[in-house]
């Protein structure tokens, strides 16, 4: 007998949590008191079918919220999706501010994990040389630098690793400024002991301006390298960055989860995404933000729908009106370029289930837990203050999970049902929705969220949280072990 999950008693659809055949009977489960219903076709995991009729025309709602609109009459049982679905979202539109209680009790848990403790107070999950182009021209010698470097400096430094890109050239205004304020935040992350920086020297990203972008106090674990001006630059680049290595010595000391920056995004979700991984993610962030730590969440594109949700969790008026302004800016983005703000979700959330971005976005706000939304900051800045902070960027993996990185996430969550190879310049922690994923790609995959289907929240989560401590104190990612750290930025302007 196949099993459905409805999310709220206001629901009128049920997830599946396995393949299932037309004429099952699905037993349902939170919020339907044991009921059961007969399947009218064929259903895959994580798709929605109807508890009771839903007449063309009404809304459709899972987790208490309309994800869209019928566009015909569904039965009770039927398959609710792309051919009975739509979204209901339009332009952009005016918010009211309608608080709701986020107060929650001060964090009771005694978890530590072992970080690199920095003289700003910062503290790393890493300990490496970070090596960063100014211009794609010479991303391959950064590379270069970094392969041979990285063996003459051994283990006296937890890597070397280069972080490169196709801008910094040919580029103008606020296109050129979010690469070279994302590049200099970078530069100011904790897991980075010493920085190269790797120019060519006729970029339109100079190495003087991008300087100018640091913080002076972070400078003196920085060395700069102009690739045109040198007689052998990989040498060169070699030695400085043995120098950073021997500047950059640190040991890990013990500290509270009051001192960890969390990043949590999600990427190829299905249907199960917002009832395992993305939830189990939101409790992570709880932990963090109450016991006086830090909680990063992005992908404004992927709130569309869900934004009332946060705005109300806004700490003041002011971070309500800037919560605001980042949605609707980013709804105009779509909107000057002749795009739907509902074109999301992808092919690959569509086969897992999702239907709408309405769906896709009550799913993925999970991720944010419950704490208020304590500030809101821009695209390449770094965070400022605890608690939890929305970051503007897009809903693209490695776009927002740099952008994740450059604010001073020193880990990442990252949920997906699909799966990704993907890894970011933090230890990225992959969450698998569904067991089957984890299973099928432990090579991929660090945790299996789909055990909360047999296991329950209490035990997962500490499971998880335990899990993080481990990859905060050095032990790796399954990214890390495949050598995928990359970075990407978000290019917006013309190209000369």
């Amino acid at each position: 007998m196949a099993k459905a999950l409805r999310v709220d008693p206001r629901d009128g659809v049920a997830t599946l949590l396995h393949d299932a055949l037309a004429g099952e009977v699905v037993t349902l489960g939170e919020g339907s008191d044991g009921d059961t219903l007969v399947l009218g076709a064929d259903v895959g995991r994580g798709h929605k079918v109807a508890l009771a009729p839903i007449a063309a025309g009404e809304p459709v709602v899972k987790y208490g919220f309309p994800i869209g609109t019928a566009t015909q009459s569904i039965a009770p049982g039927a398959h609710v999706h792309s051919h009975n679905l739509k979204t209901g979202l339009g332009g952009t539109l005016a918010y009211r501010f309608d608080p709701v209680d986020t107060a929650s009790a001060p964090s009771t848990s005694a978890k530590t994990f072992d970080g690199y403790v920095r003289a700003d107070g910062s503290v790393g999950t890493r300990n490496e040389i970070w090596i960063l182009s100014t211009v794609g021209c010479v991303a391959r010698t950064a590379e270069r630098i970094a392969a041979k470097a990285a063996a003459l400096v051994g283990d006296s430094v937890d890597g070397v690793h280069a972080f490169t890109h196709p801008h910094g050239c040919s580029q103008l205004g606020q296109d050129l400024e979010g690469t070279r304020t994302i590049m200099a935040s970078l530069a100011c992350h904790p897991n980075a002991g010493g920085v190269l920086i790797v120019g060519l020297g006729c970029e339109e990203n100079q190495i003087r301006a991008l300087l100018a972008a640091i913080p002076a106090s972070r400078h003196g674990m920085i060395r700069t390298l102009t690739t045109q001006a040198s007689g052998d630059e990989i040498a060169e680049g070699c030695a400085l960055v043995a120098e950073l290595a021997g500047l950059a010595k640190a040991k890990r000391q013990t500290v509270g989860l009051d001192r960890l920056v969390l990043g949590v995004k999600c990427g190829g979700s299905d249907g199960l995404s917002g009832l395992t991984a993305n939830p189990l993610v939101g409790r992570m962030s709880d932990r963090v933000t109450s016991a006086g730590g830090r909680v990063l969440v992005t992908e404004i594109p992927e709130i569309f729908g869900a934004e009332q949700m946060l705005m109300n969790r806004a700490a003041s008026e002011p971070v309500f009106e800037r919560i605001v302004e980042v949605v609707n800016d980013f709804k105009r983005y779509f909107l000057d370029h002749g795009e739907t703000v509902s074109e999301n979700p992808s092919p690959g959330n569509v086969v897992g289930g999702i239907t709408t971005l309405e769906e896709k976005s009550l799913g993925a706000v999970q991720k944010a837990g419950r704490a208020a939304v304590a500030d809101v900051i821009d695209y390449g800045a770094r965070i400022r203050i605890d608690g939890l902070t929305l970051l503007e960027a897009p809903g693209n993996d490695a776009v927002s999970s740099t952008a994740l990185a450059a604010a001073g996430a020193t880990a990442i969550l990252f949920t997906t049902g699909r799966g990704t190879p993907l890894g970011f310049p933090v230890p990225t922690i992959k969450i698998a929705s569904n067991t089957d994923l984890a299973t099928r790609k432990p090579g991929w995959i660090d945790f299996d969220a789909g055990a909360v289907l047999e296991d329950g929240f209490p035990a997962t989560e500490e499971a998880l949280l335990a899990r993080i401590m481990q990859v905060a104190s050095g032990a790796e990612t399954a990214a890390e072990r495949n050598g995928e750290r990359e970075i990407a930025i978000w290019k917006r302007g013309v190209t000369l």
